[in-house]
């Protein structure tokens, strides 16, 4: 998607913003809304990276508290050509990964230990390599701002069905129409985020691919997380719905409404790419736990990706 493209996109949801806080309190209410928005967009610009992360309690690990993964992303980052992100890991069952970050430099990616406890090194690298993707193609702050914005406008919405204020001015006053506009915002929100994420989703499948190498790997991660990610809770998206899209696979939602392509169609896509991606995963340089790391580490903190 250009960036043009997602540029629109944004303006869209911050008009549809606006568009609401005047049906609910008029022209003052338009102003504030803009304003809400814009201060919303630039604390989310230096700040992206702390609220996702902050939200899932994510804990950051380096080369000695989880030597394997750490080295894993350090060596998929080197290929891609990337500076190495902060790396986290997420104490939950719940199989899933996403990276944040307002640009390359600034960059973080993070896995839940349900996903590193469940995929094979290949998978994992797979998956790892489809976040740094995101990174490479500078989808991360687009996405947490696209997420705190739609986010915002469904809050908006939810403060209008109980308040119904509507907007006095030319007559335009009535429950009626607050009401249908409290309804129809939150959905044109949905599809405006729906818009921007599929694409960036294929997008950084391909690139992931290309970055480890073993598109038959993620196809094969994506084919083990996306049935268990429906079943095992996931506390953080029931919370915040728009936090969804920030994730490899979609959560607890249906095709027509996932900001996610169906993941048949993804696996398809990188199936169709075997043969054609770039160095096989067995040229990353091996990534081994020192004996004296392994010797430190305790039972609580050991390593998911370490296979013994």
């Amino acid at each position: 998607m250009s960036g043009f493209k997602t540029v629109m996109l944004l303006s869209a949801l911050t008009a549809l913003f606006m568009a609401l806080g005047y049906t609910l309190g008029g022209s003052g209410g338009a102003l504030i809304a803009w304003l809400v928005a814009a201060g919303m967009n630039l604390f989310t610009f230096w700040n992206a990276d702390r609220i996702v992360l902050s939200m899932h309690n994510a804990r950051e690990v380096d080369a000695q508290s989880a030597p394997e993964f750490h080295g894993l992303v350090r060596d998929l980052a080197q290929r891609a050509g990337l500076p190495m992100p902060r790396v986290y890991l997420i104490d939950e069952p719940h199989p899933n990964a996403f990276a944040t970050g307002r640009d390359p430099d600034h960059a973080a990616v993070a896995a839940t230990t349900g996903l590193l406890s469940m995929l094979s090194r290949e998978e994992v690298a797979g998956v790892m390599a489809h976040e740094l993707a995101h990174v490479k193609n500078r989808d991360t702050l687009i996405m947490t701002m696209v997420a705190t914005i739609a986010g915002a406008i469904s809050m908006l919405a939810n403060f209008g069905l109980f308040f119904r204020g509507g907007n006095q001015e030319n007559g335009h006053g009535n429950i009626a129409a607050t009401l249908l506009a409290v309804i129809v915002a939150p959905f044109a929100a949905m599809i405006v985020q729906m818009a921007i994420s599929r694409t960036r989703e294929y997008g950084a499948d391909a690139a992931g691919a290309q970055i480890s190498g073993n598109p038959r790997a993620l196809a094969s991660a994506l084919a083990k997380i996306s049935g268990k990610a429906e079943l095992i809770p996931n506390p953080v998206a029931e919370r915040n719905p728009a936090a969804a899209q920030l994730y490899i696979v979609p959560v607890h939602v249906s095709e027509l409404f996932s900001t996610h392509p169906a993941t048949e169609k993804r696996i398809a896509a990188l199936e169709a790419m075997v043969g054609t991606g770039g160095a096989p995963l067995s040229a990353l340089s091996p990534v081994r736990p020192s004996s004296v790391a392994a010797r430190q580490r305790k039972s609580s903190a050991l390593d998911p990706l370490r296979r013994d």
